[in-house]
């Protein structure tokens, strides 16, 4: 174990820098590569073709995009839309905002990684962002006007920026711009998702108070600031649209299934199969293999943090691993689905002690051997990689199945006189809202904003479209408006549109 004297040298014994020295170790370039690659992958794979879906077409719609705002449900935050918005409030171009989304996130992986550069050797940074980057989870939304990846590169930010205000100032400057950034992280993500704020927060929080040699005033006071910066926004919206904090975190419960106590690992394992939300979850375990990585990982994470701690680099593999159980905790135990871009801030955070366990796994092999060993790993991790892309290109299948729906549905509604300033309603109401340019509204469910009787007024002023599945009885108010059937795309059950009687076709 290292003595109090050696720990405040900018290097150990065996070589390793210690965190608190704010000088980077190793070239970037590795870091670079890895994220352009992520990038270029983004592009190929996980942007061409692909449409807005419904929680996209409610985040781009609070700031441009196609369409008046939608409801906005009270579990939602507004961090990804003041994200998007630089580009939605000028263009509603999908491959536009996808290209924007792509790039910035390459970024973020990088500006992340490089933080880290003053912890971490650049090798282990490097292999843990390619575990990470080459997930299809993380492909899949890096382009998309989602949170969860932004809550991943924030927990990144934040637990690198703690881990540099807690160290022991080495021969060089304490790095001063630490605290300040670990409450901007901390922040961050509480403006996108301040649940995920919250979890990140506590165990920052607790290390801060109950680990001795990191007991400084800064860093649990970023922390605090940083959250309650970060849910300012979320509070003053409570108060101001859903009558009060208590009224809409009870709404938010009952929106995400009634908070409690729930076993969702096995949900979490059924939707890796590229189940973008499983809810419910009671479908069959398809294509197990899927889930290979998945066991792999808590093994590279217990390799890899007993290596640190030898290579003397245990706080940042013990507290990221830490970090990463707490963001992980409310989606595995207390919600009764799952979607796999919950669990991204915990897969960020893991890929760093699995970088360590997977060259520490290397490195206990004799050299004669250690070419054969990182030549069977490389294998695994190359069909590692396809798996991710053939569950990759599932996901990315069916999001270019929503824009040939929701497209073709929005061209036939315009056909029907279905134009702005124009309302839909039923079905699929959101999407196809937005897609149409028109506002959505819906009188049950997560929104009811309106009643049927105000749907029904509304129809008198402006065009109005109730969405049923194809053959059902619309409400009471539309039954008798005239009746289309709308294309549907391959997978897709039809649709009725009832169209109220003031919409004129083929008008402008």
């Amino acid at each position: 174990m290292m003595t109090p004297e050696a720990s405040a040298l900018p290097r150990s014994p065996s070589g390793t820098r210690h965190p608190g020295d704010p000088r980077p170790r190793g070239r970037a370039w590795p870091l670079a590569a890895v994220a352009v690659a992520f990038v270029l992958a983004q592009l190929a794979l996980a942007v061409p073709g692909t449409g807005l879906g419904w929680d996209e077409a409610v985040y781009v719609s609070q700031v441009g995009g196609n369409a008046p705002p939608a409801y906005f449900s009270a579990p939602r935050a507004r961090g990804i839309s003041y994200l998007v918005a630089p580009v939605a409030a000028f263009t509603a171009s999908t491959g536009v905002i996808r290209l924007y989304l792509a790039l910035l996130s390459g970024a973020a992986l990088l500006g992340v990684l490089w933080l880290w550069r003053a912890v971490l050797p650049v090798r282990v940074l490097a292999l843990a962002g390619t575990l990470f980057a080459g997930l299809w989870v993380t492909l899949f939304y890096g382009p998309r006007v989602m949170p969860n990846l932004w809550c991943a590169f924030g927990a990144l930010a934040a637990v690198g920026c703690f881990l540099r205000a807690v160290a022991p100032p080495g021969r060089g400057r304490r790095d001063r711009r630490a605290a300040p950034g670990l409450g901007a992280a901390v922040a961050a993500v509480t403006l996108l998702r301040p649940a995920d704020g919250l979890w990140l927060a506590l165990p920052l929080l607790a290390a801060a108070l109950l680990v001795p040699a990191w007991r400084r005033l800064a860093p649990p006071v970023a922390t605090a600031a940083g959250l309650v910066l970060g849910a300012v926004p979320w509070v003053v919206e409570a108060y101001t649209s859903y009558g009060g904090l208590a009224a809409r975190l009870h709404r938010a419960g009952e929106i995400q299934g009634t908070l409690g106590w729930y076993f969702s690992v096995d949900d979490h394992v059924r939707a890796l199969a590229g189940r973008t939300l499983c809810r419910p979850c009671d479908v069959a375990w398809e294509h197990p293999w899927t889930v290979l990585w998945w066991c792999v990982l808590p093994l590279l994470v217990a390799c890899g943090l007993a290596a640190a701690v030898r290579a003397g680099r245990g706080t940042a593999a013990v507290l990221a691993t830490v970090t990463a159980a707490s963001l992980a905790f409310p989606y595995l135990f207390t919600i009764g689905y799952a979607a796999p871009r919950f669990l991204l801030p915990a897969y960020a955070l893991l890929a760093l002690p699995a970088a360590e366990g997977v060259l520490a796994v290397t490195g206990a092999v004799r050299p004669a051997r250690r070419r054969l060993v990182a030549g069977l790993l490389a294998a695994v991790f190359l069909a590692h990689l396809a798996v991710q892309y053939a569950v990759l290109d599932r996901a990315v299948g069916y999001s270019r199945s929503v824009r040939a729906q929701f497209t073709g549905v929005a061209a036939a509604l315009r056909g029907l006189g279905v134009r702005p300033p124009c309302t839909v309603t039923g079905r699929e109401y959101v999407p196809i809202g937005y897609y149409t340019g028109c506002s959505s509204r819906q009188p049950r469910g997560h929104d009811g904003s309106i009643t049927e009787a105000g749907l029904a007024e509304l129809a008198r002023h402006r065009p109005l479209a109730v969405v049923v599945h194809a053959g059902k009885a619309p409400p009471a108010y539309a039954a008798g408006w005239p009746v289309t059937r709308l294309p549907s795309a391959p997978g897709w059950r039809a649709f009725d549109a009832y169209v109220s009687p003031g919409a004129r076709p083929g008008t402008g």
